[in-house]
C-alpha cells in the first residue's frame, strides 16, 4: 500500500500548516526538508531532530526529504567535489540515524525546473504554472529570475533562491564543458560514493526527472526518458539507486509512455509525484487539476501502473492550481493539492478493490 503524503516546506517558509495537512483524508505523512540549508553543507543533527519532533507533534510522520540539494561542484565534476560528497554522505548518515529513509534529489544544471508563467489564468478562473518554448527562446537566462520572482507571491521558490540566481552567469560558464556524457559520468561518481552509506542505513535515493524533459538554454539534461533511466539503473545497479517518478516532468514530453515507464522501473521507484498537464501545443503546456478529464494524462492508468508493480512508497499530489482566492507559493497551495490527494486515494482504492475482488472470484 502506498503512503499518501503532501510536501511541506517548514514553518516560516510554507503558508500551509501541519494541522491542515493532518486533516486531509488519507494523508499520514509529509515530504519535507531543511529549506534554509545551503547546497554542499552538512545538515545539523539538532535541526533534523527538531524538524522530526515538530512533524510528529502534529500527528504526522516524515516519509522522506525533498531535497538534499547537490552542490554544483559535484554535477560539474570540479576538483573540490569530494569534499562536498563527504558532506552529503554525513547528511545521509544523520538522516538514517533519525529513521528517515528516502531522499529525493535532482541532477539538473543551473535551473531545478523551468516555467515561463507562474499564474496563467485558466477558463475556470484558477491560475497555474505554464511553459512555452517561444518565451524561453526569447529570454536571456540571466533575466529568468526576475521574471519568476515577480509572480512568486512573496515566497522563495525551491531551486530559484536569490543567492543562487545571482550567480547564473558564472554557473553557465562553469557548465560550459559539461555535456550529457560528462553529466552521466559525474552522476555515476556521486552515486558510487554514496551507496555504502545508503546500504548501511537503508536510504533510498530517488532522483527527480528534469523538468521539462529536454535541454533548456543549451544545458545538458539526462533524466528525461525510459532509455536514460535504464542506463542510470544499470550503471549503478543497486536497489537504493532509484527514481522519483514524476508524471508531470516526464509527461512534458508527449513521446514518453508514462505507464510503460513505470512498469519498466519495478522495484526502483522510491517516490511518486502524480499530477496532470494540459497541452495547447507540443511547445505550450499548462498544469491542470489532477482529474484526468482536466488535462491530457490518463491518471487511472498511471496510478494502476504503480499499483501493478507493487509500489508501496510515499506518493504525493504535485503542483496544484491556485483556487478559491488562496495566496501561497505557486503550485503549492493547500486546497487543490488536498483535492488531488483525495482523488489519487480514490483511484487507488478503486483499483485495489477491483483487483482484490477479481482475485477472489
Amino acid at each position: 500500500m502506498m503512503k499518501m503524503t503532501m510536501r511541506w516546506f517548514g514553518t516560516g517558509f510554507d503558508s500551509v500548516k501541519l494541522w491542515q495537512i493532518r486533516q486531509v483524508p488519507g494523508v499520514k505523512g509529509v515530504i519535507t526538508t531543511l529549506y534554509d540549508s545551503v547546497p554542499g553543507e552538512t545538515w545539523e543533527v539538532g535541526k533534523i531532530k527538531a524538524l522530526k519532533e515538530e512533524v510528529a507533534a502534529s500527528g504526522l510522520t516524515i516519509e522522506g526529504i525533498e531535497s538534499v540539494n547537490i552542490h554544483d561542484a559535484i554535477k560539474i565534476g570540479s576538483p573540490d567535489r569530494d569534499r562536498y560528497i563527504e558532506n552529503y554522505i554525513e547528511t545521509l548518515k544523520r538522516l538514517g540515524e533519525q529513521d528517515i529513509h528516502m531522499v529525493c534529489y535532482n541532477f539538473m544544471p543551473v535551473f531545478d525546473w523551468t516555467r515561463t508563467e507562474l499564474a496563467r489564468k485558466r477558463a475556470d478562473g484558477s491560475t497555474v504554472l505554464a511553459y512555452t518554448q517561444a518565451a524561453i527562446d526569447a529570454v536571456d537566462p540571466a533575466e529568468m529570475f526576475a521574471s519568476i520572482d515577480k509572480d512568486s507571491n512573496g515566497f522563495c521558490l525551491p531551486g530559484w533562491e536569490p543567492e543562487r540566481m545571482a550567480t547564473v552567469k558564472e554557473l553557465f560558464e562553469k557548465y560550459q564543458d559539461v555535456d550529457e556524457e560528462k553529466l552521466f559520468a559525474n552522476l555515476k561518481y556521486f552515486l558510487e560514493a554514496i551507496m555504502p552509506v545508503c546500504n548501511k542505513y537503508d536510504i533510498n535515493m530517488a532522483i527527480h526527472p528534469d523538468d521539462p524533459a529536454w535541454s533548456v538554454f543549451g544545458l545538458p539534461r539526462i533524466i528525461t526518458n525510459k532509455e536514460n533511466l535504464a542506463r542510470m539503473m544499470k550503471m549503478v545497479d543497486d536497489p537504493h539507486n532509484g527514481v522519483t517518478f514524476c508524471s508531470g516532468s516526464y509527461g512534458t514530453n508527449p513521446d514518453n509512455d508514462l505507464p510503460d515507464m513505470i512498469r519498466s522501473l519495478k522495484g526502483r521507484i522510491h517516490f511518486a509525484h502524480v499530477r496532470n498537464l494540459k497541452f495547447n501545443s507540443r511547445d505550450d503546456f499548462e498544469e491542470a487539476a489532477h482529474l484526468s478529464a482536466d488535462g491530457d494524462f490518463d491518471m487511472y492508468e498511471i496510478v494502476k501502473a504503480l499499483y501493478d508493480i507493487g509500489f508501496d512508497g510515499p506518493i504525493r499530489p504535485d503542483h496544484g492550481r491556485m483556487i478559491w482566492g488562496e495566496v501561497a507559493m505557486p503550485g503549492y497551495g493547500l486546497y487543490d493539492r488536498a483535492l488531488g490527494a483525495t482523488y489519487i486515494n480514490g483511484l487507488w482504492e478503486a483499483i485495489e478493490k477491483s483487483s482484490t475482488r477479481k482475485d477472489e472470484r
